[in-house]
C-alpha cells in the first residue's frame, strides 16, 4: 500500500450522524453521498449505508454502484437524469428529481418513482412555480409514481432574506402538489438549511458536508458539534541539506536564504495536493508544522524541516490533522471551500478505514 493514505473514521461518521439526528429530531436523514461521500469512500461500505432507509447521490452511475454493491433500499439521484439513463433507472429500481419537460415527455409511460424539484431561486434546474400545473396535470396521465417533492436553498448559510423568500416559494409549490399527490418526502434542507432553516414543512434532510464533520460555513459547529472523519497523511522518503542559493524543484521559484534542511513527501497535485499551496501551505510533522517549498510536482513535494528536532525518513507528515492544520486552513490558501479540498483527493490515494 501507498504511504499516502487517507485516513477514515467510520465510528466518528456515525457519531455525527447521531448529533444531527439529535438536532432534527423526528425528520428522516437522507444522507448525501455522492462524488464517493465527498471523497471519504464511505458510500462503498454497506454496514454503513444500510443504516438508512434512503440515500442521495447525483449520478445515476453513483447509484448503480450502490445497487451493485448490495444496497437494496431507496436510492435518491437528486440531479435531472439524462433520456439515456432511462433504462437504467428502471433496470435499478431507482428514485429520480425531476424537473425537466423533455425528460418527462419520454417516461409517461414509464413506472418510475419521482421527487418533483421547483425552481425557488437557484436557477440550476427545477420546475418553475408558473408551470406547476401544466407539469403535474401531464404526469397525472402517466405512470409516473410522485414520492416527493424537493428544492435546493443557494444561500442558507448567509443571507436571510433571500432564503426565506425560497421557502417561500416552495411552500407554495407543495400545497399545489398536494392537491393532486399523496407525498412521502417534502424536502428543501441541505446542511446549511439543517443548521438555519429547520421547519415544520419538511419531514426529510439532506445532511452532506457535516455528515463527515466539516463546516458548512464558520463556526457552524457550534450548532451542531460534529467532528472531522478523515486525516490525509503520508510520510517522509527523503532528506537532504542544500545550501544558501540553491534551488528547489521546478521553474527554479524557490531558492534558498541560508542553509536548510529540506524532506520529499510523496504526495502532489496528481494526489490532490493543490499547486496553489506553493510557498503558503505548510504540513505537520511530529506536531509542528513545516512549510511547502518549491512548486509542487505531480507525485511529490518539498518541504522545510530545518527547525524540526530529530527529523528522519519514515516521519509520519498529516496534509491536514483536524488540529495543527485543518480542511478549513486549506481551502483558504487555495481560494476555495472545504467541500472541494476533500471531494478532489485522487482515487489513486487509498482510503483505510479506522475506529
Amino acid at each position: 500500500m501507498r504511504r499516502t493514505i487517507l485516513e477514515v473514521s467510520k465510528s466518528t461518521f456515525l457519531n455525527n450522524i447521531d448529533k444531527i439526528k439529535e438536532y432534527v429530531g423526528n425528520k428522516e436523514i437522507m444522507p448525501v453521498i455522492k462524488a464517493n461521500a465527498y471523497g471519504t469512500y464511505l458510500n462503498k461500505d454497506l454496514d454503513i449505508l444500510n443504516k438508512f432507509k434512503i440515500v442521495a447521490v447525483a449520478l445515476v452511475e453513483e447509484a448503480i454502484e450502490l445497487r451493485e454493491l448490495g444496497y437494496k433500499k431507496e436510492i435518491f439521484v437528486l440531479n435531472q437524469p439524462s433520456i439515456n439513463d432511462i433504462k437504467d433507472i428502471i433496470k435499478y429500481k431507482l428514485t429520480i428529481g425531476l424537473s425537466s419537460k423533455e425528460f418527462l415527455d419520454e417516461v409517461l409511460d414509464k413506472k418510475i418513482k419521482v421527487h418533483l424539484e421547483i425552481e425557488t431561486g437557484m436557477n440550476r434546474t427545477g420546475i418553475k412555480l408558473i408551470d406547476l400545473e401544466k407539469f403535474i396535470k401531464k404526469i397525472k396521465k402517466s405512470k409516473l409514481i410522485v414520492e416527493g417533492i424537493y428544492t435546493h436553498l443557494s444561500s442558507a448559510d448567509y443571507d436571510k432574506k433571500y432564503t426565506l423568500s425560497q421557502l417561500n416559494t416552495f411552500c407554495i409549490a407543495t400545497d399545489v402538489v398536494k392537491e393532486y399527490f399523496d407525498i412521502k418526502y417534502i424536502h428543501s434542507l441541505a446542511s446549511n438549511g439543517i443548521i438555519n432553516y429547520l421547519d415544520d414543512l419538511t419531514n426529510l434532510v439532506r445532511p452532506g458536508i457535516i455528515m463527515y464533520g466539516y463546516e458548512s460555513f464558520k463556526r457552524s459547529s457550534n450548532i451542531i458539534d460534529v467532528e472531522p472523519v478523515c486525516k490525509l497523511k503520508t510520510e517522509i522518503t527523503f532528506i537532504k541539506e542544500i545550501d544558501k542559493g540553491e534551488k528547489v524543484s521546478y521553474s527554479q521559484k524557490f531558492i534558498a536564504s541560508k542553509k536548510m534542511k529540506v524532506a520529499t513527501i510523496p504526495i502532489g497535485y496528481a494526489d490532490g495536493l493543490r499547486r496553489e499551496l506553493f510557498d503558503k501551505g505548510e504540513v505537520v510533522i511530529n506536531k509542528k508544522k513545516a512549510k511547502i517549498i518549491g512548486t509542487i510536482c505531480m507525485d511529490s513535494c518539498m518541504v522545510d524541516v530545518t527547525d524540526i528536532k530529530n527529523v528522519k525518513v519514515g516521519d509520519t507528515v498529516y496534509i491536514w490533522d483536524n488540529e495543527i492544520i485543518t480542511v478549513d486552513e486549506i481551502a483558504e490558501h487555495c481560494n476555495t471551500i472545504n467541500y472541494e479540498i476533500l471531494s478532489t483527493i485522487s482515487p489513486r490515494v487509498p482510503r483505510v478505514f479506522v475506529k
